[in-house]
């Protein structure tokens, strides 16, 4: 990780362990913000052989985790989507970026676009987190 990272990102990944299993990496991270990395290994397919659906779903979540959590207060998602525009197969590297839609008190919104090692969209998230008002410690 990137001496750069924001702390409580970085504090909230150590205690990820679904996160580390995913094998996330944090590429660079700031208050509102995150990008990850990950790459697709075999046991994260579907029966068709390429990228389960939920593993992609899981990977933007936790953008949305460590970008929403980031200003100190502590964020719980409401509701997420996910659009799929290209499959994803073993091998491949994903990128996860967020984008902060809106800051407020107690909502916030985000995007997180996904793409591949060749900068291919393959899928787009839109998250919307309830701020509880509990600081992270």
């Amino acid at each position: 990780m990137s001496k750069k990272n924001h702390p409580i990102i970085n504090n909230m990944f150590q205690n990820d362990p679904f996160s580390q299993w995913m094998g996330i990496e944090i590429l660079e991270s700031e208050p509102g913000y995150c990008k990850l990395c990950m790459k697709i290994r075999e046991e994260m397919t579907n029966g068709f052989g390429v990228c389960h659906g939920g593993i992609t779903f899981s990977f933007a979540d936790s953008a949305l985790a460590f970008a929403s959590n980031s200003r100190g207060t502590i964020s719980l998602a409401l509701e997420n989507n996910i659009n799929f525009t290209k499959k994803v197969s073993v091998g491949d590297k994903l990128i996860a970026e967020t984008e902060e839609l809106q800051n407020g008190r107690t909502i916030g919104v985000y995007k997180v676009r996904i793409s591949n090692q060749d900068n291919e969209l393959v899928a787009e998230f839109r998250g919307t987190v309830y701020r509880t008002g509990k600081s992270h410690q």
